[in-house]
């Protein structure tokens, strides 16, 4: 299999796994703070990956100088601490509906940063099937929130997941950047633990550092699962960074959704309205076509 093949099916191993958070996490409520909740996952995920890259032999003398760390530290506070905190503030001040359809528009920002930055080559295919991809995500999240209105109406909430999401499509892009030179592990590693330390230092300064100590035996569980589910996620996205353009990458996490949906039906007998319905069979359609894109520069290599 060739790289692109290899890069596509990881990525959309993430999207998967990523549509099975959803519905878990609906089974394994923790009730824990949620920068409390965050912070201990990310540290437990980054030193697996700090143990990983040190078997792997990543951190030899010979390797040291070769990891880009200006990169690695900006992808930690960016991406693992300071957009999570946007995040969190945010879902004070709006509707997890709301949040959740402005996470969506992640590819959006992915494929501009892509473009302007790392000079990747963004085909009408590929940006044709980006829009029917989207278009389907408008049509599943409309069934419980009025997308025209969030646009036409956002609140302080509202921008600062907005804010949250281009952090993390920043983030995304210096990843891609990092991988040009270093490992996969060691941008895992420097995601999560950096991000941990930010998210641990506004725990302590919030006062809320004692709810880690007081952990419940079902609290424990739950995070767990939490993190074992989020551990995937990392390991098949900076993975997949590494074969094929983020921004094909971004755009596959949309299918994500319809994957929910099955799981409810499986796990919950929820009802899909038809809306829903016909948004699903849109991100197939779109996934179909931007499995098909071929990562290229603009210059063509």
């Amino acid at each position: 299999m060739n790289k692109e093949g290899f890069g596509t099916i990881l990525a959309l191993t993430t999207a998967i796994i990523s549509g099975f958070a959803i519905p878990l996490n609906k089974i394994f409520v923790t009730g824990l703070d949620p920068a409390v909740f965050t912070a201990v996952r990310a540290l437990i995920i980054g030193l697996i990956f700090l143990a990983l890259s040190f078997m792997k032999g990543d951190f030899k003398s010979r390797n040291l100088k070769k990891i880009p760390w200006g990169y690695l530290l900006a992808i930690g506070i960016i991406g693992g601490g300071l957009a999570f905190l946007l995040y969190f503030t945010g879902l004070k001040f709006t509707t997890a509906g709301r949040a959740a359809f402005l996470h969506k528009t992640l590819p959006i920002y992915v494929t501009i940063f892509a473009y302007l930055f790392l000079k990747e080559k963004v085909s009408k295919k590929q940006l044709y099937s980006l829009l029917i991809m989207f278009a389907g995500t408008l049509a599943i999240v409309s069934a419980t929130i009025s997308p025209s209105f969030l646009w036409e109406n956002p609140g302080f909430g509202d921008m600062l997941i907005i804010g949250a999401t281009i952090l993390w499509a920043v983030e995304n892009t210096i990843a891609k950047k990092a991988l040009l030179k270093g490992s996969n592990f060691i941008v895992s590693f420097a995601r999560m633990f950096f991000g941990s330390m930010v998210l641990f230092g506004v725990v302590v300064l919030t006062g809320n550092i004692g709810a880690v100590f007081a952990l419940t035996q079902m609290q424990i569980l739950s995070l767990m699962v939490s993190t074992a589910i989020l551990f995937g996620y990392v390991f098949f996205w900076y993975w997949s960074l590494k074969y094929i353009n983020v921004s094909k990458a971004a755009s596959l996490l949309l299918l994500s959704p319809v994957i929910s949906l099955v799981l409810g039906i499986i796990l919950f007998g929820e009802t899909v309205p038809m809306l829903q319905l016909a948004g699903s069979i849109l991100i197939l359609i779109g996934a179909r076509y931007m499995i098909s894109v071929k990562s290229e520069m603009a210059t063509g290599v």
